[in-house]
């Protein structure tokens, strides 16, 4: 579903991604993980086109109206409520009535339905821009760290949803420094760190291969002892 090659992107002299590759399957959740300036956003922007790279190749095996971004919580109508702002953009892409009602359940937003953007919280309007993101049930999801505003509780919650849509179909890519959360929901992870992948696998493999002295599987252990970072 995404393939990227070898990519490279430079500010200056400053080397933001360095030779980065890896695949993402058809129907599987993949997350790349790694602390703040990683270079994780970039590479999101390099898939969604809003950024070339110096070097290499990034393809992405979908049409444009099958891709459901959540890059921030950017695009919201702030005058508008949650069900207005999900309603405009069920209707350019003419989808049936009850739809944005059905998102704004899913992710737990169905009594702030009247609610103005302007009155959410941030983890709320994060939310908001998930169900926008899943409105028209994409074939391919691309999260930009989709819980890192939002409780425990909630957090649960979303990684239960795209659970479910994964096993309904949908292929879902998505960045976070959230070790633990990407350990119980990813299919694949590669750890991201100064611009450069150190490692990739299954989350659970790499926990047996790197932390085998550990009786519950660790991550965020697994990081540090790739790249002396500690999350």
């Amino acid at each position: 579903m995404i393939k990227v090659q070898n990519l490279v992107k430079k500010y200056g002299d400053q080397t933001v991604l360095s030779d980065v590759t890896f695949e993402v399957a058809p129907k599987e959740i993949f997350a790349l993980l790694g602390p703040s300036g990683a270079g994780k956003t970039t590479i999101i922007n390099i898939l969604t086109g809003l950024l070339a790279p110096d070097s290499g190749d990034a393809t992405v095996d979908a049409l444009l109206n099958e891709i459901g971004l959540m890059l921030d919580i950017g695009g919201l109508y702030q005058h508008l409520n949650c069900l207005e702002n999900l309603e405009l953009y069920a209707g350019i892409y003419n989808l049936p009535k009850n739809r944005p009602m059905e998102a704004l359940e899913s992710v737990g937003l169905k009594d702030a339905a009247k609610k103005a953007v302007s009155q959410l919280s941030r983890g709320m309007s994060q939310r908001l821009a998930l169900a926008r993101a899943i409105l028209y049930s994409p074939k391919l999801l691309i999260l930009d760290e989709p819980t890192s505003a939002l409780d425990p509780g909630t957090a649960r919650g979303i990684c239960k949803l795209l659970q479910k849509l994964r096993d309904e179909g949908a292929t879902i890519f998505l960045t976070t420094h959230n070790m633990d959360e990407a350990l119980k929901l990813c299919d694949r992870v590669a750890l991201l760190h100064k611009g450069k992948i150190v490692k990739q696998d299954e989350p659970v493999k790499l926990c047996e291969k790197y932390d085998a002295l550990r009786t519950v599987p660790d991550l965020e252990s697994v990081f540090l002892q790739l790249t002396g970072v500690e999350l």
